[in-house]
């Protein structure tokens, strides 16, 4: 006799799939855990932001994207210097990878308070361009994050250059000060050399003088003067 119980029926499905053959199956491919180095060890994030990033093309005149991900300021450990990274978020392909320097200058883009504009010297394709980069987040508050924070940062990197231009000062400077004191020894030494080499000359001169003034009173006291 059939069943036509739904309700059993559900009960004797969830039965069978709950049994447990015992059976093990040994996995096929072993995976081991693989250590994944980005490069960004030795440095904080001080920036984490989701938005998308665009760049100016020359050529068309005209904005192309560079990919949707997260846009981070990394301060490394060890110098304090501070860069720019931005990968995209499903490949984690780099899409600017750039140092904020003091002349990192970030505006807002003229008619969109969501996104701004700055231009960078950038690396993310393995050599130096100049590039102009537009980046837009999903609300005015983020915008205004990142523009403060970048700013922030280029006022803090300024002090180190110019405390490296006034160590690159002092340093010229005492330099200039060594070779001074040096050519001023050797003017010393040279005068005192020929001081003494004259010396010499003026004490043979002196027992000439002394013995032509004897020769000379001799001929005075002789018999044939008085004549």
């Amino acid at each position: 006799m059939a069943i036509n119980d739904p309700e059993h029926r559900e009960e004797e499905e969830a039965a069978t799939e709950d049994e447990d053959t015992g059976a093990q199956v040994a996995p096929i491919v072993r995976l081991e855990a693989v250590e994944v180095i980005n490069g960004e060890e030795n440095e904080d994030a001080i920036l984490d932001l989701k938005s998308k990033l665009y760049r100016f093309d020359k050529d068309g005149n005209q904005w192309k994207e560079r990919g949707a991900g997260t846009v981070k300021l990394l301060k490394h450990k060890e110098t304090g210097k501070v860069r720019l990274v931005m990968r995209q978020s499903k490949t984690l392909k780099i899409c600017a990878n750039h140092l904020v320097l003091p002349t990192t200058s970030v505006q807002e883009h003229a008619g969109n308070d969501k996104s701004c504009v700055w231009h960078a010297a950038d690396f993310s394709d393995g050599e130096l361009k100049d590039e102009l980069f537009c980046i837009r987040f999903g609300s005015v508050d983020n915008c205004k994050k990142f523009m403060e924070t970048v700013e922030e940062v280029a006022e803090s990197q300024q002090p180190e250059k110019e405390e490296e231009e006034n160590k690159d000062a002092s340093s010229a400077a005492g330099l200039l000060e060594n070779l001074t004191v040096k050519d001023k020894t050797e003017e010393e030494g040279k005068e005192v050399k020929k001081a003494s080499a004259d010396a010499p000359k003026k004490e043979e001169k002196e027992p000439e003088k002394a013995a032509e003034s004897e020769e000379k009173k001799k001929e005075e006291a002789s018999p044939a003067s008085s004549t």
